[in-house]
């Protein structure tokens, strides 16, 4: 008997699990189709309205059905092109650093701690 309360345990605490994770993903996906603030507000409401709705419901098997169906539903309405913070993975800016200039960090020059000039024009870089 105790090992069935533990496989219901289990089931519900993954269930609680993949919905948690379902809604902030289809949380951010909103934010990327809504325009403006005002309108990522009331799609968010409606969004938390649908998860609401089947909060009390027990039947596991019903919560399995009602999570892939929701699962199927962001993957069918899930934005092509997501906005992505430009210096995060992925993003415009990631790993976009100049080279420093030649000899620089040449470690058999004469003097070991040259000075570094900190150039605040980002136009064309003259050195590549």
């Amino acid at each position: 008997m105790s090992s069935t309360i533990a496989n219901y345990l289990l089931r519900r605490a993954s269930q609680k699990e993949r919905v948690r994770i379902l809604y902030r993903r289809a949380l951010k996906d909103t934010l990327n189709w809504s325009v403006h603030r005002h309108m990522f507000y009331s799609e968010a409401d409606k969004l938390r309205q649908r998860f609401e709705a089947n909060k009390n419901v027990e039947d596991l098997d019903t919560i399995d059905r009602l999570i892939e169906e929701a699962e199927v539903t962001y993957n069918k309405y899930q934005h092509p092109d997501p906005y992505i913070v430009p210096w995060a993975p992925g993003g415009s800016k990631f790993t976009r650093n100049p080279p420093p200039p030649p000899g620089v960090m040449d470690i058999q020059a004469e003097s070991r701690y040259k000075q570094i000039e900190i150039v605040f024009d980002y136009g064309t870089e003259e050195h590549i």
